[in-house]
């Protein structure tokens, strides 16, 4: 089906009762504005609500980016902030001018997580985002040969569900290890030392909460407005003498010099192909794996959920712009690496602008413009706490989570390998661990219940690959 069999026949209500006017502007007509039902306020109100929700990546993607590499370097703040926002925009806009559709990308905390957990540890930053290039890349021949969507027809429902969920667990373990709630331990301890202490840890605890308690009413923005929250009390502590800035660990919320700054681009370009052979290649490989696949899992289901929610999508999934929105969801791997931000890939929070009325690729526009804006406030975004941050990953860990209610836990050979994937990911801190013993067990139960047709040969190739992985010790 072509992308104008989708379209209307014939222009809709805008939804208030007018018919949209007979004379269209050039912006009317190239993003469809009428043709969808809406109007340009709508898609400049979906545009902010999109923006609005999902802006905490900008707090979030350089706290899981701001780790050490395997030589002990780091990356500036004020430059990951950069780039962080410098590729969501640049991603978020050619979804809106290319893709027509209002979908919003920014850097995936999934693949960000495997950066700085699986991939950084043994290589330097140059070389991870290098490795983040070549992802983008096979994602977006996969979409081009369309090899994409047979990966996908070929991991059985229930693996996607867990994997989801692992991942999310794997987040949350990160922002509660990141704010001082729970330490490494045997095998973890609550707080740093076996108890919990100090101001920040409370004020991690007291934002968390504040969250979920602003989720409960459905209140827009909720994520957001928690941190704000919870960095303005941080402010007041701090400046008042209640918290030191020692406590805070060396991100204390002051504000040195003015809200606004020049961007720090200096991570754009520095990318480095190469330094991965003392890894061996089925490490490499797997790491490749790990990353196409946290990078893409998701943004299928994610695109299509959104533009049903916008009803841009028929009763079988396919929708206008829907393979031009996969190849830049693909694309958005390159472009992160290059700009120094992690992949970039479709946020479910864009489905927070449709609600607003967005339809078409205006709002994404808007979205990406205000991104382009956070370039000059640094600053700003510099006064958030790490402690007030990692509040926001574990909330969206425990939304992450939400997937359980489709999995059926009373069939042994699906909760199974789903218990395996979810736990096994924060357990062992990697999400390679927890993907190949999920799909090792799915095999090894089908074949006992005498119903090894029932895997895919993807599935079963898969399962030698990991088996090897596991026991050649290159998963360590």
């Amino acid at each position: 089906m072509t992308q104008q069999s989708l379209e209307p026949k014939t222009a809709p209500d805008a939804g208030d009762g007018s018919r949209p006017p007979a004379g269209r502007s050039w912006l009317d007509r190239y993003f469809h504005i009428s043709l969808r039902g809406s109007t340009v306020a709508r898609e400049v109100r979906g545009g902010i609500t999109t923006f609005m929700a999902m802006a905490y990546i900008l707090l979030l993607n350089p706290l899981l980016l701001g780790g050490e590499d395997a030589l002990g370097n780091k990356m500036s703040q004020p430059a990951l902030i950069t780039a962080t926002a410098l590729a969501a925009a640049v991603t978020t806009l050619a979804m809106g001018f290319i893709g027509k559709v209002p979908l919003a990308l920014a850097a995936g905390l999934s693949v960000s997580g495997v950066l700085s957990t699986q991939v950084a540890p043994d290589m330097t930053w140059p070389q991870a985002m290098g490795m983040c290039v070549v992802y983008g890349v096979i994602i977006m021949l996969l979409v081009a040969t369309g090899v994409r969507e047979i990966i996908m027809n070929a991991i059985p429902l229930p693996l996607k569900h867990g994997i989801t969920m692992g991942i999310g667990l794997f987040i949350a373990m990160i922002g509660f290890v990141n704010a001082g709630f729970v330490g490494k331990g045997a095998p973890v301890t609550l707080g740093v030392e076996g108890h919990l202490s100090g101001w920040p840890v409370a004020l991690f605890a007291l934002t968390l909460v504040l969250i979920f308690m602003l989720q409960s009413r459905k209140v827009p923005g909720a994520i957001l407005l928690g941190i704000v929250v919870g960095t303005v009390i941080s402010v007041v502590a701090t400046s008042t003498g209640l918290i030191s800035e020692k406590e805070w660990g060396g991100k204390a919320p002051v504000l040195h010099g003015s809200f606004t700054s020049m961007p720090d681009f200096s991570l754009f370009g520095s990318i480095e192909f190469g330094g991965w052979e003392k890894l061996g290649a089925t490490t490499v490989g797997m790491i490749v794996f790990t990353l196409v696949l946290a990078g893409f899992f998701d943004a299928m289901a994610t695109i299509i959920a959104v533009g049903q929610e916008a009803k841009l999508a028929d009763d079988r999934g396919r929708m206008p712009g829907l393979n031009k929105a996969l190849f830049i969801d693909g694309a958005g791997g390159a472009v992160g690496g290059v700009a120094g931000a992690s992949g970039q890939t479709v946020f479910i929070e864009s489905a927070s602008g449709v609600g607003e009325g967005a339809r078409t690729g205006l709002s994404s526009t808007v979205t990406g413009l205000f991104f382009a804006a956070c370039l000059f406030f640094t600053p700003l975004t510099q006064l958030v706490p790490n402690q007030v941050a990692s509040a926001a990953l574990v909330v969206i860990g425990a939304m992450m989570l939400q997937n359980a209610r489709h999995v059926d836990w009373t069939d042994w050979s699906v909760a199974a390998p789903v218990f395996l994937t979810v736990v096994l990911m924060p357990f062992t801190y990697t999400i390679t661990a927890g993907v190949g013993c999920g799909v090792i067990s799915y095999c090894a139960i089908k074949l006992a219940q005498g119903k090894w047709r029932d895997p895919s040969i993807f599935m079963w190739i898969l399962s030698a690959v990991f088996i090897f992985y596991f026991a050649t010790g290159t998963g360590h």
